[in-house]
């Protein structure tokens, strides 16, 4: 691939987190975690090949995502629709879950929608720090819509049944449970474990604001700047 091709990289919003990690040593530019992500990124756009990281909980959230506007939609009692148009500009690319206002790029706000695997990882998400990966995925997105305020949203949502079913064979196939009584009644916490009805919507929505800090989203292009030069020197 050209040299020059580099000169025009744009990072995934979802991504921005990695390259803004902070490199251990002050003579280095880039941060490791930062260039595996580009190592990566040079394989995807070179070679074709894509280090996805499948598992339970990045297959659930993707399967019910749709359910988490709903359930948001519920919770503030007006219609949310999903957004599919990718958006880029000259450092970011990426594609906002949901956005208020007249257009995306004249958009108000933002949301991000989490789904969470359990009502544990749910509460979890009260209590801890904002995960420093999707805040910089939310200035990202306010970056390319011209958003003030974003929402990280998590939900709790229901486990599609599919999912319910492999956590059981994996139950019986680790544990061997014998005695029919005994084996019931660990299907049967599974189940509770994995079904939110009986919770009120309210206490299934979980919403961090964030505002738009533009000295941040500065940092940000000036780091894509720094990950092209890079990957331009090592790549060639």
């Amino acid at each position: 691939m050209a040299r020059h091709k580099f000169t025009t990289i744009r990072i995934r919003a979802s991504q921005s987190g990695r390259i803004m990690t902070e490199p251990r040593s002050k003579s280095e530019e880039l941060s490791e975690t930062a260039k595996t992500y580009l190592r990566e990124l040079y394989i995807s756009i070179v070679y074709g090949r894509h280090k996805d990281i499948i598992n339970k909980y990045v297959i659930k959230g993707n399967m019910v995502e749709e359910e988490g506007i709903t359930l948001l939609s519920r919770y503030r009692g007006e219609y949310l629709q999903k957004n599919s148009e990718v958006l880029m500009n000259d450092f970011i690319s990426g594609t906002p879950d949901i956005f208020t206002g007249p257009a995306i790029l004249q958009a108000e706000t933002i949301t991000d929608i989490k789904c969470s695997w359990d009502i544990f990882s749910f509460f979890k998400s009260k209590t801890e720090k904002l995960d420093q990966g999707y805040y910089w995925q939310l200035q990202s997105y306010m970056d390319l819509t011209g958003a003030g305020v974003a929402y990280l949203c998590y939900c709790l949502v229901n486990t599609p049944p599919p999912l319910i079913e492999s956590e059981k064979r994996k139950l019986l196939w680790m544990t061997n449970i014998t005695g029919d009584e005994l084996r019931q009644e660990a299907l049967a916490v599974i189940e509770k474990n994995c079904t939110f009805d009986d919770i009120p919507i309210n206490e299934r929505i979980n919403l961090i604001e964030v505002p738009r800090n533009q000295e941040d989203i500065d940092r940000l292009h000036d780091r894509v700047l720094l990950c092209r030069k890079w990957m331009n020197e090592n790549f060639e």
